[in-house]
């Protein structure tokens, strides 16, 4: 049985308020439900909060959490409950942030989600950043940490590798491949996975990881640095 089909069956009447409640109440969902129930709610309360949910954010939702076909009444059940107002994201959004350390990857690699769900319908709506803006706030990221995150996901550029990898354009070979080795070992799903980071958050690292080397290969031919020692 899948978490979401358990999660399911964990409570009977579902209803904005029974969701809340069995989030928050004397007897919590353990924690790795806890994990995949907050990431449902924030992730189809991003879908909602320009007012309306396109077909493009759900698409995206399910790319980007890679859901499995079996499991898509079960989530789709949260999805549709959660989606249908903005109020009360904080509270999962810093649910979750107790989960983990602040300004944590994983934290990060979610945020990015969501980043991707907001501009799923090639548009960036003042008040989805406003929602982003507050859940960084909640997960412990600064200003500079979130303007980074807003200038990976612009709508009006196509992201540089330099800015995915988070250095200068002007950056030497050695501080490309420092970076590159970096970012691979903080947001490998392997890594997070040996973290104790439950599969329904490393899951979340995959995407990202395939965009930080994209980002290197791009910029490979400027690193020529030796191979290093087997």
């Amino acid at each position: 049985m899948s978490i979401w089909t358990r999660l399911l069956d964990s409570f009977s009447a579902l209803s904005p308020r029974s969701l809340i409640e069995f989030f928050t109440g004397a007897t919590p969902p353990e924690a790795t439900q806890g994990f995949a129930m907050a990431v449902v709610a924030l992730g189809a309360k991003m879908a909602k909060a320009d007012g309306r949910v396109t077909r493009e954010e759900v698409v995206a939702f399910r790319e980007i959490f890679q859901i499995d076909e079996a499991d898509l009444e079960a989530v789709g059940r949260f999805f549709d409950l959660a989606r249908r107002d903005v109020a009360g994201f904080e509270l999962y959004a810093a649910k979750i942030a107790r989960m983990f350390d602040s300004a944590d990857d994983v934290l990060e690699t979610l945020l990015d989600a969501l980043f991707q769900i907001a501009r799923a319908d090639d548009h960036l709506h003042e008040a989805e950043l406003e929602f982003l803006h507050i859940v960084s706030n909640t997960f412990g990221f600064d200003e500079r940490a979130f303007e980074a995150m807003c200038a990976r996901h612009a709508m009006d550029q196509n992201r540089s590798p330099f800015t995915i990898l988070g250095v200068l354009e002007t950056a030497s070979p050695e501080e490309i491949k420092g970076a590159w080795k970096d970012l691979a070992r903080r947001y490998h799903p392997d890594q997070l996975r040996a973290r104790g980071v439950p599969d329904e958050a490393a899951r979340l690292a995959e995407q990202r990881m395939a965009e930080i080397n994209a980002a290197y290969d791009a910029l490979r031919p400027k690193v020529s640095i030796r191979p290093e020692p087997a």
